[in-house]
């Protein structure tokens, strides 16, 4: 355990250095930080190099194994009713306290004041979606169902819903679906899927492994439009909360300790419900032998204190450096060096997010190796790339979120008709899965921090949207990366074809 360890440590090293170094750079030559605010920032390298290692361990250990058994024994018990139920509760367990939907809610404080729920207003609303929509996706693969046919519907009702709620409030539900998808949710969502395929048997079970995670992000879109509706939401501000100041070490080792228990407190919230319902099932069940019991419980603490360590770098040390740097990139030259950094970061960073190693060991072992980690990061690369040129575009020019989500959308679904079906899935489980904890604590508030210098009061309808954006660009580029895996595939097979005949012709002559 300790080398498979090293090896995700030195994994996590290479994915946390690129946008370190970048980070770095535009510290030096354009926006330089106050020493304390600096020392924050390299910890936090330190912590997320060490709690990404940590949590990928945990979640190879822990949640991956644990979703796929529970998929697997849902399944086979062929009750749709049990499925059903039990896809709705894990849907909700999961999400109500993802780490990522704790931050969104406490940034929208339009809607915390509508009931005496407070943020759990819209907590709640999201984990309610993610639960109905994860039942629907469990029945789809029981049930045999087309995914893009359902995505199809489903993404045509959340833009119909749109036109009846305040624009003020597009970019927070479109987001929500991207922060659903967090850390805490994709590694089990996901091993879940993998868990029912593997009960059935024949063409299209591998196709199906995939596709959970998509209609879950879709599923929070649709309940918090739903909820605009409801409560009428508009006006929808955005209170900035004062930057983390050091001016000494002991300061620096206080700020990070107390963030340090506060995320510890958070992430504990969020693996209680997991390992609660894990204890049952296996009272019931008795699906686990003694030996693999102990290593997921190891799994649980590798899990429990690398996403803590993770967090704690992610929103004590990087989330200062993003605003001042999104506010010292949009002083100079009237803010138009937001775009190419900010395409070089959204290029760097998703390789940083958790969930994305997750999803790519999880396709590599499906696809039997075909499709390879590394092409799946450089589809996923591109186009977070794009995504966040685009967003930053928008915060320049004010362009409405619409005029890139409609026609996205649009040429993503489209796409569907032409992709294998396996890169479906995979595509619409990259983008929630894209868009996760170095999104929300790093990319959001370099967007925010430009916002409040180009336009203070524009930080709701342009800042926000970013993490729809990082959630949607994937879909089209991993779609096209499939067309490609399906050309090149079928020219291989072409060839083997024609050489066989040849050598058949050979033996007969």
């Amino acid at each position: 355990m300790l080398k498979a360890f090293k090896d995700k440590l030195l994994e996590s090293f290479t994915s946390i250095l690129p946008i370190a170094l970048i980070v770095l750079v535009l510290c030096v030559a354009f926006v330089p930080l106050e020493t304390g605010t600096f020392v924050l920032f390299l910890i936090g390298v330190f912590l997320l190099i060490v709690g990404l290692g940590g949590f990928m361990l945990g979640a190879d250990l822990s949640m991956l194994v644990i979703g796929e058994k529970i998929g697997a024994t849902m399944t086979h018990s062929r009750k749709i009713w049990l499925i059903a139920f039990l896809s709705f509760v894990i849907g909700i367990i999961v999400t109500i306290a993802e780490p990522d939907l704790q931050i969104l809610a406490e940034q929208v404080p339009a809607v915390a004041e509508k009931t005496p729920l407070g943020n759990y207003l819209l907590i709640l609303t999201v984990a309610v979606g993610v639960g109905i929509f994860l039942t629907i996706g469990m029945l789809r693969i029981v049930l045999h169902v087309p995914l893009h046919y359902l995505l199809i519907v489903f993404y045509l009702a959340a833009f119909v819903l749109s036109i009846f709620v305040s624009p003020d409030f597009w970019a927070v539900s479109f987001d929500s679906g991207g922060v659903t998808t967090g850390p805490m949710t994709v590694p089990f969502i996901m091993s879940l899927g993998v868990g029912v395929a593997s009960i059935r048997s024949g063409k299209g079970s591998k196709d199906d492994s995939f596709g959970l995670v998509a209609l879950s992000s879709v599923g929070p879109i649709i309940t918090v439009l739903t909820l605009g509706i409801v409560f009428d939401i508009h006006d929808v501000e955005y209170t900035m909360s004062p930057l983390t100041l050091v001016s000494d070490t002991r300061e620096v080792f206080f700020t990070y300790l107390q963030g340090m228990g506060s995320y510890a407190e958070e992430v504990a919230i969020a693996l209680s419900p997991i390992l609660v319902f894990f204890i049952l099932f296996q009272i019931i069940a008795k699906a686990f032998r003694k030996r693999q019991l102990v290593r997921i419980f190891v799994g649980f603490v590798y899990t429990f204190v690398g996403l803590t360590l993770f967090l704690t770098g992610a929103n004590v040390g990087f989330m200062p450096v993003g605003r001042t740097l999104g506010q010292g990139l949009a002083s100079l030259w009237e803010g138009w060096l937001l775009i190419p950094v900010g395409m070089i970061i959204g290029y760097f960073v998703v390789a940083a997010e958790p969930a994305v190693h997750v999803l790519n060991k999880q396709v590599e072992r499906m696809s039997a190796g075909a499709i390879s980690s590394s092409a799946m990061m450089k589809g996923l690369c591109i186009g977070v790339c794009i995504s966040l040129g685009l967003a930053m575009t928008r915060i320049l020019t004010g362009i409405n979120i619409m005029w890139i989500l409609i026609p996205g959308y649009i040429i993503a679904l489209a796409l569907t008709f032409f992709t294998p079906p396996l890169f479906t899935g995979i595509a619409f489980d990259s983008g929630g899965v894209a868009s996760g904890a170095m999104v929300s604590a790093f990319v959001l508030p370099l967007a925010i921090g430009a916002c409040s210098v180009l336009d203070p009061s524009a930080i709701m309808t342009q800042a926000f949207g970013c993490v729809a954006f990082v959630a949607l660009t994937p879909l089209i580029s991993i779609q096209i990366l499939g067309i490609c895996y399906r050309r090149k595939t079928s020219r291989i097979r072409r060839n083997f074809s024609a050489v066989a005949d040849n050598i058949l012709e050979y033996e007969v002559y």
